[in-house]
């Protein structure tokens, strides 16, 4: 699954930059995470930093957007270029 922000978001400006494939941006009243491009950190970390970095715990798993780890990896390749190890 991709994460989505929910709107318990504080604004804070911590998130954003923690995202390697910069899939974080800030929306209209929130910031928001772009499907497309969010592996959940797949590929580059163990755990999803946005989640690690959230200080009001705002950032579940996306129901609307159910991938397999599989998925996320393809997705990975896509997006950076590089093969799974």
């Amino acid at each position: 699954m991709s994460l989505i922000i929910t709107d318990e978001c504080i604004n804070c400006d911590v998130c954003e930059p923690e995202c390697p494939n910069e899939a974080i941006s800030q929306g209209e009243e929130i910031y928001q995470i772009d499907p497309n491009k969010c592996t959940e950190c797949v590929g580059h970390y163990d755990e999803p930093q946005c989640v690690q970095v959230c200080p009001v715990d705002c950032i579940p798993k996306d129901p609307n957007h159910v991938e397999s780890e599989d998925v996320l990896w393809v997705k990975y390749e896509k997006l950076t270029g590089n093969k799974r190890p």
